[in-house]
């Protein structure tokens, strides 16, 4: 509830301190006044868009500030808290405004933003007038008076929580799908790798044994004829054989030398035995030398693939094998991802199968609630003489969201016979400002703690249609706050309390003033609304007979 308003320094207010009470709140005042400009000033602490410069003409810098009493379950506290700002029985939002054009904003002696006082001042004032964009008019916002009439607070919160879910892993599948496109191209590359690497099948020193060998077998083919030559000149043919023919020849006649041969036969013979040594090497030596060609050509085969694999990739012939090892690892990652893409589907799935769940049921309150919302909106609009018209609330399937799969729109049919079309269009300014009466009546007990203000929603209407307007303001007001603004003397008698707002000019400037007028001179504020000018002794009586008093 709106406790107090202080200004200072703001359009044509100088100074103005007001105490505002429960129930019906009633301003009324010549047209020029200044009950716009009361409003402005108290749009302007609340956040809302106001005039450019709402500072006083010749002052330095403008203030408001209004305080509001909050109990202990008021929807406000959540976004206190979020907004780190103390939470206390009540709410103090101050905002000043200087001439450069700088403004600062305060909640409870704590500096905010002004999106942080629009996000406050929602939860605490609601405004209309006959061109209301910000219930009636914009269909926006039906579903969410349909909703706080059906009592959908607790489904609706549970329906976003589970869109946010759904919204937070289809974004999860998403990238995991770009993942898994570019893994797939991966995925070819990498078992194609593989696949080589496999068929290859490369040894760490594997490149140094085939090169060894192949050197080997090159330069066997060089050298193995010089080395069988030199075979040849040692064997039986050649050395070995001419000394055995000398060691027999000197044997047969050593014993007539007279010892003299004794030394030549044992060294030839120790000759021999270096001779046949040697000869046995050479021989070894041609037995190693000796290969298949075909074996040369396998060698050279395998040992260019295994090069050739290696400059492909990148890397050392001895490093093959390892990045086999590392290639298999990325391909068995990249299976083992597409089998969590696959859960992860499946909890995308899930969890759009959740949100739709409650999606259906919202959808069958909303419906449920829709026809409830009829019945009793039609009993409030034969008091505010529309008692032909047939107020319909249009429930029908739309694209999923957070607050579920349906768009809600009110339509009207004022005439008898005439099809329901849209609030806007079919609705004169008038019919709007009755239906928007009727509506919040309708909505009064789903709406706690909330100050309403109606800026001449009576406007146009007048008699007997001024007077049920006038009576269901005092209903809605009952047990809450309400403020209207109004030029009908029958809405003003309704009030449990009224201010009149008066302009005065002195010394050239012009200031309007707001106070507070007790019985006898709320008799005389409504005889003035009835009469005009001239307040005469009938406007007098009919003021006192509307008010309930003797004139």
């Amino acid at each position: 509830m709106l406790r107090g308003l202080f200004i200072r320094d703001m359009l044509l207010i100088e100074r103005l301190e007001l105490e505002f009470q429960p129930g019906l709140n009633v301003l009324t005042g010549e047209t020029g006044a200044g009950k716009s400009i009361l409003l402005d000033a108290l749009g302007f602490v609340l956040g809302w868009r106001t005039r450019a410069s709402p500072v006083r003409s010749g002052a330095d810098a403008g203030e408001v500030t209004a305080t509001f009493d909050i109990g202990s379950d008021h929807p406000i506290r959540p976004i206190l808290t979020e907004a780190g700002i103390p939470i206390e029985a009540e709410v103090i939002l101050r905002r000043t405004a200087h001439a450069d054009g700088r403004r600062q904003a305060w909640a409870n002696d704590r500096r905010c933003s002004v999106e942080t006082l629009r996000q406050i001042s929602e939860t605490l004032v609601e405004i209309h007038g006959q061109q209301d964009d910000r219930g009636l008019m914009n269909p926006r916002g039906h579903r969410a008076l349909l909703d706080d009439f059906a009592g959908n607070s607790r489904n609706l919160a549970q329906c976003r929580k589970l869109w946010g879910e759904w919204q937070a892993r289809q974004t999860e599948l998403a990238k995991a799908q770009t993942a898994a496109d570019r893994a797939a191209a991966d995925r070819d590359y990498l078992a194609h790798a593989v696949q080589e690497l496999d068929q290859l099948a490369p040894k760490p020193g594997e490149d140094a044994t085939l090169d060894t060998s192949r050197r080997l077998m090159q330069a066997g083919e060089r050298i193995r004829a010089d080395i069988g030559k030199a075979a040849d000149a040692l064997g039986p043919q050649g050395v070995e054989g001419l000394a055995n023919d000398a060691v027999k020849w000197l044997r047969q006649v050593s014993d007539q030398a007279e010892g003299r041969l004794d030394a030549p036969l044992e060294a030839l013979l120790r000759a021999t035995d270096e001779i046949d040594q040697a000869q046995r090497g050479i021989v070894d030596c041609l037995t190693a030398l000796a290969f298949d060609p075909r074996e040369l050509e396998n060698i050279e085969e395998r040992l260019f693939a295994i090069r050739a694999l290696a400059r492909k990739h990148g890397v050392a012939p001895d490093e093959l094998s390892v990045l086999g090892d590392r290639l298999r690892e990325r391909l068995a990652a990249i299976d083992d991802a597409s089998a969590g893409f696959a859960a992860l589907k499946k909890t995308v799935a899930e969890a759009g199968a959740a949100h739709d769940a409650i999606a259906a049921d919202l959808a069958r309150r909303r419906r449920s609630a829709a026809g409830r919302l009829d019945q009793v909106i039609a009993t409030e609009l034969a008091p505010l003489k529309l008692e032909r018209a047939v107020f319909r609330t249009d429930v029908r399937d739309e694209n999923p969201g957070p607050d579920g799969s349906d768009a809600v729109q009110f339509t009207i049919a004022t005439n008898p016979g005439a099809a329901p079309g849209p609030l806007n269009k079919i609705a004169s300014g008038g019919e709007l400002s009755r239906l928007l009466l009727a509506l919040k009546v309708s909505l009064r007990a789903h709406a706690p703690g909330l100050t309403m203000i109606f800026d001449e929603i009576d406007r146009g209407v007048g008699g007997a249609t001024a007077d049920a307007v006038g009576r269901r303001l005092a209903s809605l007001a009952e047990g809450s706050q309400v403020l209207v603004v109004t030029h009908s003397p029958q809405v003003a008698a309704r009030g449990n309390h009224h201010w009149q707002v008066e302009k005065q000019v002195q010394g050239g400037t012009t200031r309007s003033q707001v106070h507070a007028i007790d019985a006898q001179a709320r008799v005389s504020e409504i005889a003035r609304m009835l009469a005009g000018d001239v307040v005469t002794d009938e406007a007098r009586a009919a003021a006192g007979k509307l008010l309930g008093v003797s004139g």
